[in-house]
């Protein structure tokens, strides 16, 4: 079975601004667009209140996203759109419908000044709960955010791409969030910038600060490690240009000031299956709300 780009839509702007991003990543990809209404039932009282009626219903589950697909398809002539209607929890329910597709995409609303986004508790539990990538777009965006600017210094969609920006642990590296990096960069044409941030063992920390020589050999040996570790992907992926960067301090701060250059930017979620929930973990969570850029996050064991 074919997978789809598939996103959650609610006929917000922050849900309008992701559709778009799904579709040219569905374009990019060669894959379908499939834009998903999650209807979430109110109690019977408040259903057959006036503004919560059939006909409301209706207008949401049915209206909205016809509408959408029938711009999308305009927009993106030759794209296969579908629109699947859903009820239940949104964050359960997009998060199952995740596992039958190749990215969940989710709008969130824009935070007040340059970049950020305000993640709403259906998108991060989502995000928690998903077990395929699940990609947060900010409201207002578009696409030319994502592209270099042109010679006259205007934002411009036919320019180049920006970078893609991946966030990296070297002490526990894994493959699908590594793939899927230099896979998006490749689809764009672009480069891909690596950000390992580290910090010194417990036992080093009081004297760092005034010990700069100690400083310096933590500092190459991490550089090292980051270069031995990206070889062989740069063998595998010849077409990529990889820009490599290890900085001292938190993985999260580096990663949201990298995003105000990136066209994307990748991080990772381990999979945690316990009966106490799913979590994101601080790098993550900090990057999801302050990054400039959509945010895709991959799920790994």
């Amino acid at each position: 079975m074919t997978r789809t780009i598939t996103v959650g839509l609610d006929g917000s702007s922050e849900s309008l601004a992701a559709a778009e991003w799904a579709a040219r990543e569905a374009v990019l990809l060669g894959l379908p667009l499939k834009l998903v209404h999650v209807w979430e039932p109110v109690p019977a009282p408040m259903a057959q209140a006036p503004l919560l009626g059939t006909e409301t219903q209706t207008h949401w589950t049915e209206r909205i996203p016809r509408e959408a697909a029938e711009g999308i398809r305009l927009r993106h002539p030759g794209l296969e759109v579908t629109t699947e209607q859903l009820s239940g929890h949104p964050g359960d329910v997009l998060a199952d419908a995740a596992k039958d597709a190749e990215l969940l995409v989710l709008g969130s609303r824009g935070m007040s000044g340059i970049g950020g986004f305000m993640v709403g508790s259906v998108g991060l539990s989502a995000v928690a709960h998903a077990e395929r990538p699940v990609v947060l777009v900010r409201s207002g965006a578009q696409a030319a955010d994502e592209h270099e600017t042109d010679p006259a210094g205007i934002p411009s969609a036919a320019t180049p791409f920006r970078p893609v920006v991946v966030g990296l642990d070297i002490g526990s590296p894994h493959e699908n969030l590594i793939e899927f990096a230099f896979a998006a960069a490749a689809r764009r044409e672009t480069s891909l910038r690596v950000v390992h941030g580290w910090n010194p063992p417990p036992y080093y920390a009081y004297g760092l600060s005034v010990d700069l020589e100690l400083h310096g050999a933590l500092a190459r040996r991490e550089s090292v490690a980051l270069a031995e570790f990206l070889r062989p992907w740069r063998e595998k992926h010849p077409d990529v240009e990889v820009t490599e960067q290890s900085l001292y301090g938190t993985p999260g701060n580096h990663l949201v000031d990298a995003s105000r250059e990136a066209s994307l930017v990748v991080v990772g979620r381990r999979i945690r299956r316990n009966p106490f929930g799913a979590h994101i973990g601080p790098v993550v969570h900090a990057v999801l709300h302050h990054s400039a850029a959509p945010v895709a996050v991959v799920p790994h064991d």
